[in-house]
């Protein structure tokens, strides 16, 4: 009997891609691309988050600056001795600021963020002059979700994660007044807890004491969490419907109409 078509020599067969994982306690912004483009948009994100970190955080540079001076006095031996420790990442440097983690994801990319960079300032002030502007600065990026901070996929880490992430929004501010808010949820790669299961979890950690209310049309912060296979993260937005979703591409479509 002849080989069934399909059969033959397996070892020649692509293999699934593994990895792919984002860690707890990650920062970072993700980012959606065109099928195909995604070392493409990576590369030209790089590029602007770095350039955009220099205009948010100008002491990068005098930090940078300073501890070029201190380097010029260190001995030879404290120099071989410095460049040694930074090769073994002991010490993190400007460009660090930003890293990609792989996902394995068609359309979809994370860069990893490190302080001082707040991703939902971060985002925010981007797409902010995106639409001031109504320049296109990007080629390949399309959205943009700001990432403050991430768990793992259980509905106890993510109750922790939302009170964390929730507080300097809605519970820590002076003189705190009752806001208006919604959820969005987003799952890629992800079954290990249920929509509905991840929106009553958030809502349960609002604290009726400040009399926050759930508004899905007129709210006032709009609450992102984004899970991807075993992790949870979430952020706080503002004027998402006013920058098109941070979307920059509509951003500049519905600037050019």
């Amino acid at each position: 009997m002849g080989k069934r078509k399909g059969d033959g020599d397996n070892k020649h067969r692509k293999k699934p891609k593994n990895g792919g994982f984002i860690d707890v306690n990650t920062t970072g912004i993700y980012a959606t691309c065109s099928r195909g483009k995604e070392r493409a948009c990576v590369k030209e994100l790089m590029s602007i988050f770095e350039e955009k970190a220099q205009e948010m955080y100008p002491s990068l540079d005098a930090q940078e600056e300073e501890a070029e001076e201190v380097e010029e006095k260190l001995s030879v031996e404290e120099q071989i001795k410095r460049e040694v420790e930074e090769l073994k990442g002991a010490n993190k440097s400007k460009e660090s600021l930003f890293s990609h983690i792989e996902l394995n994801c068609e359309c979809l990319v994370f860069i990893k963020t490190r302080k001082p960079i707040n991703p939902e300032e971060f985002v925010k002030k981007i797409c902010e002059e995106s639409f001031t502007s109504k320049k296109k600065s990007t080629r390949f990026t399309q959205k943009l979700t700001p990432i403050t901070l991430s768990t793992s996929a259980s509905v106890e880490e993510l109750k922790k994660l939302t009170k964390k992430v929730l507080a300097p929004h809605f519970h820590e501010v002076e003189d705190q007044k009752p806001l208006k808010f919604a959820v969005q949820v987003s799952r890629r790669h992800f079954n290990t807890i249920d929509r509905d299961t991840i929106i009553r979890s958030v809502a349960e950690c609002m604290g009726k004491e400040y009399g926050h209310q759930v508004d899905l049309k007129n709210y006032d912060k709009l609450i992102i969490v984004e899970c991807f296979k075993n992790n949870i993260g979430m952020s706080v937005v503002d004027d998402y419907d006013k920058l098109y979703k941070y979307n920059l591409q509509q951003i500049f479509d519905k600037a050019t109409e």
